[in-house]
C-alpha cells in the first residue's frame, strides 16, 4: 500500500516539476545558500582561531616590549662599542 503511495507521489512530484519552471531554479537557489552557509561557516571558523593567534601575538610583543624596558632601565642594554669587553667576561 504504501508503495503505491509513493509511485503517486513520485509521478505527481515529477509533473508537477515539468509544469512548474520555478521549481528547478528554486532548488539551484536553495543548494546555492547551503554552499554559502558552509562557507560562512568555515570562514567564521577561521577569524575566531586568527583572533586568537593574533591576542597570544600581542601578549608575547606586549611582553618582549616590557622585557626590552627592564633591560634598558637597568643599564644592561648597552650596545658594546669597539674593543670594550661584554659584561659577562
Amino acid at each position: 500500500m504504501l508503495q503505491a503511495t509513493q509511485a503517486c507521489t513520485k509521478a505527481a512530484f515529477l509533473d508537477l516539476i515539468s509544469t512548474n519552471p520555478y521549481l528547478i531554479p528554486m532548488q539551484k537557489l536553495e543548494e546555492q545558500l547551503a554552499h554559502l552557509t558552509h562557507t560562512v561557516e568555515e570562514l567564521s571558523d577561521v577569524v575566531a582561531r586568527q583572533d586568537t593567534e593574533i591576542q597570544i601575538l600581542k601578549r608575547r610583543v606586549q611582553m618582549l616590549l616590557e622585557r626590552e624596558a627592564d633591560r634598558e632601565s637597568a643599564g644592561s642594554g648597552g650596545v658594546v662599542m669597539g674593543d670594550e669587553r661584554p659584561p659577562h667576561y
